[in-house]
């Protein structure tokens, strides 16, 4: 109830924010990019050095705390008078905030629910966050031209008051070692590097992670872009083509346990990411609008595929005491790779065209499933081999 809330109020201004820079301001498009980059930077920054500080403190008010910080900062946006300098900082300062709320959440989901039920958990959180994204773009517009900006930044300071309230009604027992506890912030940080480094498969997990992240930001960064230059077709085209990758991703979540019986996670990891890179060929080698909605659709559900197995092993896999760096890290990486997908992703596609950009992502997503595929497969023959010997 807190995600689904919360979410939905977090979309609700973050598309205020687009819509007041955009059609008040009048801001150029580096002006409305730099919105998205002020909010990843410290995603990519201070993640690592939140997470030790997650796996020292109470996690539940960690959560509370984040929440009520938030909410008050949301909240500033009503009384500030509307300029690029305001959204800047604030969005910088949510960021911030947020780096100490996700991983601690993470730890959260972990402590609460069974390790059987981690995958049909994420599942939920994943759709909450997709239903979010499909139904509020409309609302939010509606509200803006009804009521004003000021009432989306409303609902969400709200939306964070409401969350917070949640989780205080959630008892959150965590198994921490005296040791985690004792030990400095530079040990602790090192701990939680050296532990992903040394963990084969969860840092192929989080190679997967980052690099489907990659390959949606490019997407989310220039479809508009592909639209209007391949597709030839209006904005218009360019919003159902974004619900329907939101679409996909509902599907795949509402398939992911049938498909979870017969096939092991890491391996549904691997799918999804050569499923995406031929959702990504396919738009790109046709360029038509009817094989661009497959796409679209096939790459949200494809990336349900390998968000919501990645998510559950890193929090089987991952030492209680260790959750908080493991996921904040993971989540500096991906905030990474989505600044690198934005900054990188527009020059590139004007020197060498979109579609090559396109099929550039393609070729990279399958590569990285063929050789986890590989990686996979090796320990088994290995085994197999000293069997027969």
């Amino acid at each position: 109830m807190a995600q689904i809330v919360s979410v939905f109020g977090d979309f609700l201004a973050v598309f205020a924010v687009f819509s007041v820079v955009t059609f008040q301001l009048h801001g150029t498009p580096t002006q409305v990019s730099m919105i998205l980059v002020a909010y990843m930077v410290p995603l990519a920054v201070i993640s690592p050095l939140a997470g030790v500080f997650v796996d020292k403190w109470n996690v539940k008010w960690t959560m509370i705390g984040s929440d009520l910080i938030r909410a008050l900062l949301v909240l500033a946006l009503v009384f500030l008078r509307p300029n690029l300098n305001a959204f800047y900082g604030i969005f910088f300062a949510l960021s911030t905030v947020s780096s100490f709320f996700i991983p601690a959440q993470s730890v959260a989901v972990r402590a609460i629910a069974p390790a059987a039920g981690l995958l049909a958990v994420n599942a939920l959180m994943s759709q909450a966050i997709q239903g979010s994204q499909i139904i509020s773009p409309a609302i939010s517009g509606l509200l803006v031209e009804w009521f004003g900006a000021n009432s989306c930044f409303l609902f969400d300071s709200a939306s964070f008051v409401f969350s917070a309230a949640m989780v205080m009604s959630v008892a959150i027992h965590r198994q921490r070692s005296a040791a985690a506890a004792a030990s400095s912030v530079l040990a602790s940080l090192q701990q939680g590097f050296r532990f992903i480094l040394t963990h084969a498969a969860l840092s192929f997990v989080i190679l997967s992670m980052t690099a489907g992240m990659f390959a949606v930001r490019c997407f989310g960064a220039l479809l508009s872009v592909y639209v209007r230059d391949v597709l030839v077709s209006t904005a218009a085209l360019f919003g159902i083509l974004n619900s329907l990758i939101g679409l996909g991703m509902i599907a795949g979540t509402q398939s992911i346990h049938r498909f979870a019986r017969k096939i092991p996670q890491q391996y549904l990891v691997i799918y999804g990411l050569s499923g995406m890179g031929a959702a990504v060929f396919v738009t790109a080698v046709f360029g038509k609008v009817t094989t661009t909605a497959l796409g679209m659709l096939a790459l949200g559900f494809c990336a349900a595929l390998v968000f919501i197995p990645a998510q559950t092993l890193l929090q089987r896999e991952t030492p209680h005491d260790m959750l908080g760096r493991v996921s904040s890290s993971v989540m500096s990486l991906m905030a990474i790779s989505q600044v690198l997908a934005m900054f990188v992703a527009g020059p590139v596609a004007q020197k060498a065209g979109i579609r090559n950009l396109y099929f550039g992502s393609a070729v990279m997503l399958v590569a990285i499933g063929a050789v986890g595929l590989g990686r996979l497969r090796r320990p088994r023959a290995t085994a197999e081999s000293a069997a027969e010997a």
